[in-house]
């Protein structure tokens, strides 16, 4: 938790949804060989990133956060309005389940094995 929790509120800028940015943590660890270190090497990677994408977007449309949410939260305004219609209570909760339900069905099951 402490090591993903600067991803909050699309990394404090409104952009990727944290849970999209969790989640690609998530592809690294399963997907990441030596070889990762080259361009090349990053592909399977990058092709299970877009594959979650295209699953994570089916569901939700988007992984903007100001979208997602329908503010900007990285405006005082958007913020408050954020708190006031409970969104970091009810949408963001549901985006973390969706990203954990689109890995768990990716990879097989619980736990990062190859």
């Amino acid at each position: 938790m402490r090591i993903a929790s600067g991803f909050a509120a699309g990394m404090r800028m409104a952009e990727t949804c944290g849970a999209i940015t969790g989640a690609i943590m998530v592809l690294g660890l399963r997907h990441a060989t030596e070889e990762c270190r080259i361009v090349k090497g990053r592909e399977p990677v990058y092709a299970a990133i877009r594959e979650f994408r295209a699953h994570f977007e089916a569901r939700n449309r988007t992984v903007v956060c100001r979208d997602l949410l329908g503010c900007d939260v990285c405006t005082p305004e958007g913020a408050q309005a954020a708190r006031e219609r409970n969104l970091y209570k009810t949408v963001c909760p549901k985006m973390v389940r969706d990203a954990a339900e689109i890995l768990e069905t990716m990879i097989g099951g619980p736990g990062l094995q190859k």
